[in-house]
């Protein structure tokens, strides 16, 4: 990596249309899009925004020793360069590309996204290329994992900013990587966080309900999936040989919208996407026979076009079923991975923090903490649960405010129907009031036929909530609580609190049982 770049330098390989000059073509230290972080000869890329204009600050920018400007808006006079670009959050992609040299032409680059499962299957193939002996880094939203080197990515979830996306693939490369994982959001396609990335495998989990708020609807949000798909046509071949491959689940609705979108990105000439499948279907190319739900995890054979392979998992649940087969089916297919060995990288994820997780204090019931935060990540996590237990399940989880607000209804619906007893509480209500939350949620569970204070209750105070559960707990019960999982903060009004539901449920364990444990997080709904 090039430890100085000249302006002209960002630009020698830029994509697109670009107006002004370079003036005296300034050495480039950083590049930076927060008009706060920037340091004495950083490039600051302007880009508009949701409720504040990043152009608003180019003169804090300046004052603060940035050596030149990015933006979309026609500006002069300034007194170091300015660069206008049509799309300054497109545009930062491919400078912070070419501010690292373009780390993404020397990894073979596979992309998982997807409404659930993106980081359990991420986690997956990073282990399976573990396995096979391949020099594998991974960036999920939880971290960043570069050789011996793990690096928190943020404490809510979503594709890093494109700077350190390019930042983390540039270390991979400079430790002798040549294999990464890219858990890549729909936020982040929508961005354009990691357009640059150059993917050589595009795998697609599933996609449902979710993130209306960032897409406006649901074409919307199925066009920003898509995108991952557009964009591994636009990536050339390297190192002499192109792969190119779609890895679509054949039992989700999405398979046919996304064979159609490849198939329009293949209709305009040049190299071809591949499509390979996966499922529990006869039809799928690689696809999971006698599928076992054990009390350690699950057990099925994976039956390819060549091979057929057992496969055990200290995960539970058919989504994992799921997501291990997209995770095999993209190293197996796209890498030519020893399905054998595939399946030995599987068996060593033992789990993913706040996915499924078991908190055990020796209490007489089963504590869990999980993400699910959609409708269908709920329903798949109640379903689950069910297969473990003969006796009841008892689930607590809340809806974020100034996000989705018809998955409210919907999730409460859910649980109504598939859990015993519902618990809805905070989650990261931000400005909008939380009692109002709660009562659109409480409508969709009196909707399914639950009596408030009999089969679900409205607990505001997240740390009471989990405390509640445990109280209404028998022996042989599951409670879990849902929503957070592995994130560290919630956020009420603008303001972000530190926040695990694992050390929470802990707490309240410990309480529980009259043992030493955590103290429970504060959040402002206590007392």
């Amino acid at each position: 990596m090039s430890t100085q770049k000249f302006l002209s330098d960002l630009f020698a390989e830029f994509p697109f249309s670009c107006f002004g000059g370079f003036g005296g073509n300034p050495a480039i230290a950083n590049i930076v899009i927060d008009s706060r972080k920037v340091q004495p000869g950083d490039l600051f890329v302007a880009m508009p925004g949701g409720s504040m204009d990043g152009h608003q600050f180019i003169p804090m920018a300046i004052e603060k020793g940035a050596a030149a400007v990015v933006g979309e808006q026609e500006i002069s006079g300034l007194p170091v360069p300015y660069v206008r670009v049509e799309n300054a959050r497109r545009a930062v992609t491919y400078l912070a590309s070419a501010f690292y040299d373009y780390p993404g032409k020397k990894l073979t680059v596979i992309g998982v996204t997807g409404t659930d499962g993106k980081t359990t299957t991420s986690n997956l193939l990073y282990r399976i290329l573990i396995a096979a002996g391949l020099k594998a880094g991974m960036i999920s939203t939880v971290n960043a994992v570069i050789g011996d080197e793990e690096l928190d990515t943020g404490f809510h979830v979503t594709t890093p900013d494109a700077p350190d996306v390019q930042r983390y693939l540039a270390k991979m490369v400079a430790a002798g990587l040549t294999h990464v994982v890219l858990e890549t959001t729909s936020h982040g396609l929508a961005q354009y966080r990691a357009d640059a990335a150059l993917y050589d495998i595009a795998v697609v989990t599933n996609i449902t309900h979710e993130h209306l708020n960032d897409h406006g609807s649901l074409e919307n949000y199925y066009a920003a999936k898509a995108r991952l798909f557009q964009l591994l046509a636009e990536t050339p071949g390297k190192a002499g040989k192109s792969i190119r491959l779609a890895v679509l689940n054949r039992d989700e609705w999405s398979h046919e919208y996304l064979g159609k979108v490849i198939a329009a990105e293949n209709a305009r000439g040049g190299a071809q996407i591949r499509v390979a499948d996966y499922g529990l279907g006869a039809g799928a190319q690689v696809r999971a026979e006698d599928v076992r739900y054990l009390p350690g995890g699950l057990e099925y054979v994976a039956v390819g076009e060549n091979f057929r392979v057992t496969v055990a998992s200290p995960l539970v649940g058919a989504f994992n079923v799921s997501n291990s087969l997209a995770a095999l089916t993209a190293a197996v297919v796209g890498l030519g991975v020893d399905p054998g060995l595939a399946a030995q990288g599987i068996s060593q994820l033992e789990g993913i923090p706040g996915r499924m997780e078991r908190i055990d204090y020796g209490q007489p019931f089963t504590a869990i903490v999980d993400f699910a935060h959609t409708p269908n990540a709920l329903k798949n996590a109640i379903e689950t649960v069910r297969r473990m237990t003969d006796r009841r399940v008892i689930v607590a989880f809340g809806s974020a405010g100034l996000r989705d607000k018809l998955k409210r209804r919907m999730m409460a619906e859910i649980s109504a129907e598939l859990a015993d007893v519902t618990v809805l509480t905070a989650e990261d209500p931000r400005t909008e009031p939380l009692e109002g939350i709660l009562e659109e949620m409480a409508e969709g569970a009196r909707a399914k036929g639950a009596v408030e204070g009999e089969t679900f209750w409205r607990v505001a105070d997240r740390g009471e909530a989990i405390r509640f559960m445990l109280k209404l707990a028998q022996p042989g019960d599951i409670v879990m609580a849902c929503g957070k999982g592995h994130e560290q903060s919630m956020c009420f009004g603008v303001t972000e609190y530190l926040w695990d539901d694992r050390t929470a449920m802990r707490a309240a364990l410990s309480e529980f049982m009259g043992v030493e444990g955590p103290q429970m997080p504060y959040l402002p709904t206590q007392g």
